[in-house]
């Protein structure tokens, strides 16, 4: 009995060790197919992160390698303030080489097919951009279009309404001849492009198109290039506050690296998490897997204690198996993930500003080999520290005594640092540990309700199910709880990549629900905005004679907050933004439909010299720092107006119609400066162009929202996100599905005894196929409905307490995903469990190697 034990090789430590190496393989071999199988479920996980690291840092490079190229000169100052005369003399000092760009919304009309646009218009002096180029068909009118009145036209919208270079385009008074058409600028993304296409005319022509006028949001940008631009971060650091005064915004090309980087963390660590949570589903499925791998290995176990093995012996040979399988795991997912790099960038390549080139990312496939390596053995251990606690009476008895197991302090210590992997990893994706908390307590929760649902599942199964109901029935749901089964398991793997689809699904269409509010039949589909005072009447009059409705004309006034309770911008460190940024305020005597007074009392009229008492957008009041009977000085275009906060609203933003941070009420702002918007509705696109053409043809500084097509393009947009969405979701589908079908495949010799059995007691191939069926159609049944719970469940807290909208699941598409999921399950168990029938009875009498 001692000669197996080898007492030489115990001790020494390297005869050991190649002894346990040696019996690991050996274990193995019979089952090495299985062991790849169920650590195959973390592979796309591990692939979906090395992808997304990848990815990240080959971004990352090329963002600093093209910084130049985005900003297009060493220093950018940007303002929407008029220019002082102090400011003027030092942007006249700043740099070796100036230009100057003038940016504002405008519609443009095409002379030649007669279609209007509200388009991004910038009107540009100089040499701009000092690094890279605004790329055009043909290639030099970028260069040249500024020596007469010619315009560079975005190349998307020249093809929608069928131009061509040579043709005109009237901006504002003038027409502008066409000279070469945009198909990249410095920073422009193809969203960016899709959502407000650019128009490039000469500065010196902006003032006689007449295009400026009052209210007109007009952004001022000056660039500027340096023979030495080594000091020009330093001057910005200097010169902060004085440009912080002024109302300039600075940008250089460092500045630019960090908000580049900073803007994409946003999407790399949704990208990371998408992959995370794949990641979680396989190590479900290896936590299982490996728990249902230990128990058939609990004889071979107990006979070796018979013969001397030491129990740690035995552990240290089944996680040398799992160590190299997990490590087989984590390369292949890391060679994997290498290749599926080079699609990100073909998913994402719309909201991309730079030109990525993909390379191998050395420390991405480390830190996914290191990750495998950790998911592998943490998640394997509490099945595998159970060997540790096999009595050589095992050998004769028949169960196992559990009970020492669930005792083991080492096992909590190995589910303590389970969930330290988790919080951790999370943390390195999420910007707080505020969100690194709300993001493990969400998984924790999900986790936790589906273990519930699974124990409650086998527990009323066990309880409820009838002694009269049909055989097949009583033995397919006994399945569920029999020794071996893999209810928790696939419930929890199953439910929980539902639950995740599910709830993208909802969450896309709870966007789309917020952006489609205008394709009622009373709701405006059309904004006219910049009507000045002596323009109002005319178009009012124009619009009545096409018949169309005149609803929600609203006058806007620009200001700016000049004190806040006495203090000044200089004095209200903390509150220095509420200073700078211009308000496009209204008045009126009456609360819209969209507002509704949550604090305080609404004064909708006043008298001369009373008191002016003004209404707040409740969230905008908190970011200004203010509440009720706070006073706030406004400068009204050189006019002082001291109000107080008189009510709070609460502000319905989603509805089609114009809504306000500020009110003031009828009988103050009537005499100042003013503009005005008008919102109607069109019933036709054919109807909508000529009207549009009308109001551009005689009145070319109104501006027109056609929000028919400003919906298609948030269609659009949001279609694409969904794609990168669904793209990533894929993994967790088909981790579900890997999961699914090595944990029917790893509990097969269990399944071989018992159909053997029931074919030895006369049970035809059919009746064992149905009971196969009974069991998968109930479990994902189960499973899926517990998974769709969850996402109901998510998703209706997400879109009352993060998207302040109402959630009504479409009831089709949920049936069909439903569905879908239940017909995945069903088939592959089915499929997974047919070669069980081929077994000839007489197997069960054989003893297995």
């Amino acid at each position: 009995m001692k000669k197996p034990m080898m007492p030489d090789s115990v001790s020494t430590p390297k005869i050991r060790l190649s002894w346990l190496l040696k019996m690991a393989w050996r274990d193995s071999r019979k089952n090495r197919s299985r062991l790849l199988l169920f650590i195959s479920s973390i592979v796309l996980g591990i692939a979906a992160l090395v992808a997304v690291y990848s990815f990240k840092d080959n971004l990352q490079r090329d963002i600093d390698g093209q910084a130049k190229e985005l900003t297009g000169a060493d220093l950018v100052l940007e303002s929407r303030k008029g220019v002082s005369k102090a400011m003027q003399a030092m942007l006249d000092s700043l740099g070796d080489e100036r230009s100057q760009e003038k940016t504002f919304a405008s519609m443009i009309y095409f002379q030649q097919g007669g279609g209007s646009r509200l388009v991004q218009m910038k009107a540009l002096e100089g040499k701009y951009p000092y690094y890279g180029s605004i790329e055009t068909v043909p290639a030099e009118a970028a260069a040249h279009f500024q020596e007469g009145r010619n315009a560079l036209v975005d190349q998307t919208l020249m093809l929608q309404y069928n131009a061509k270079v040579g043709d005109s385009v009237k901006v504002g008074d003038l027409n502008f001849k066409i000279t070469g058409a945009i198909t990249k600028a410095p920073g422009q993304t193809g969203i960016g492009a899709s959502v407000a296409p650019t128009v490039f005319i000469p500065l010196k022509y902006l003032e006689k198109t007449n295009l400026i006028k009052t209210g007109s949001r007009l952004n001022n940008k000056f660039y500027f290039r340096y023979d030495d631009p080594t000091s020009v971060d330093a001057w910005v650091k200097k010169n902060e506050q004085k440009l912080e005064k002024e109302g300039f915004d600075a940008d250089t090309v460092e500045s630019r690296k960090e908000q580049t980087g900073r803007s994409f963390k946003d999407v790399n660590r949704f990208l990371a998490l998408a992959g995370f949570i794949a990641l979680l589903l396989g190590c479900v499925g290896v936590g299982s897997a490996i728990h249902v791998y230990i128990q058939e290995k609990l004889s071979a176990v107990a006979t070796l204690r018979c013969l001397g093995l030491k129990s740690r012996h035995a552990f240290f040979i089944y996680l040398i198996q799992v160590f190299f399988i997990g490590l087989i795991a984590a390369v292949l997912g890391a060679i994997m993930g290498t290749g599926i790099q080079f699609l990100l960038p073909l998913v994402l390549k719309d909201f991309l500003p730079v030109e990525i080139t993909m390379q191998v990312s050395w420390p991405a496939v480390a830190q996914g080999i290191l990750l495998g390596l950790i998911i592998s053995v943490l998640f394997a251990l509490p099945s595998l520290l159970g060997v540790r606690k096999i009595s050589p009476l095992n050998a004769i008895r028949l169960s196992f005594e559990k009970s020492a197991s669930r005792r083991d302090p080492l096992i909590w210590f190995v589910y303590l640092l389970m969930l330290l992997f988790i919080v951790g990893f999370t943390h390195l994706q999420m910007k707080t540990w505020i969100q690194t908390l709300i993001f493990t307590a969400s998984l924790g929760i999900a986790f936790l309700l589906l273990i519930l649902l699974s124990k409650l599942l086998m527990y009323l199964v066990k309880k409820i199910l009838p002694d009269s109901a049909n055989y097949l029935w009583r033995q397919g749901f006994a399945n569920l709880y029999r020794p071996n089964n893999q209810t928790l398991m696939l419930t929890v793997s199953i439910g929980l990549s539902t639950a995740f689809i599910c709830t993208l699904f909802f969450v896309q269409g709870i966007l789309m629900s917020r952006v489609t509010l205008s394709s009622g039949s009373n709701q405006p589909n059309m904004v006219m905005f910049d009507i000045q005072n002596n323009q109002k009447g005319r178009l009012d009059s124009l619009t009545k004679a096409y018949k169309l409705p005149l609803m929600n004309q609203v006058p806007v006034i620009t200001m700016r907050i000049e004190e806040i309770n006495g203090k000044k911008a200089n004095a209200d460190t903390n509150n220095r933004r509420a200073y700078r940024n211009e308000i496009r305020a209204t008045y009126q005597d009456s609360l819209t439909a969209a507002e509704k007074i949550v604090e305080g009392k609404w004064i909708g009229k006043i008298k001369p010299n009373e008191t002016i008492y003004i209404s707040l957008d409740q969230r905008y009041a908190q970011q200004i720092h203010v509440a009720i009977d706070d006073k706030i000085l406004f400068n009204v275009q050189g006019m002082m107006i001291p109000t107080v906060v008189g009510s709070l609203r609460e502000v319905n933003w989603s509805r089609m119609q114009t809504n306000f941070r500020v009110v003031f009420p009828a009988g103050v702002l009537e005499e100042a400066p003013q503009f005005h918007v008008l919102m109607t509705r069109i019933p036709s696109p054919e109807l909508s162009a000529k009207f549009q053409g009308e109001v551009v043809t005689k009145f070319p500084n109104v501006s027109v929202i056609d929000l028919d097509l400003v919906l298609k393009l948030l269609d659009d947009i949001l279609g694409k996100i969904g794609f990168v969405i669904q793209f990533m979701a894929g993994f967790s589908m088909i981790t579900g599905w890997i999961v699914l079908v090595s944990s029917v495949l790893t509990s097969k010799n269990q399944r071989i005894k018992e159909s053997i059995l029931l074919r030895t007691m006369g049970a035809h191939r059919k009746q064992i196929l149905a009971i196969n069926a009974i069991e998968y159609l109930f479990l994902g049944c189960f499973a899926a409905g517990a998974g769709l719970i969850l996402a109901l469940g998510g998703s209706w807290a997400l879109a009352k307490f993060s998207f302040d909208a109402a959630f009504y699941p479409p009831f089709i598409p949920t049936i069909l995903l439903f569905g879908s999921v239940v017909l995945l399950v069903v088939i592959t168990g089915v499929l997974s469990t047919r070669s069980i029938l081929n077994q000839p009875p007489l197997k069960i009498l054989r003893t297995e190697g």
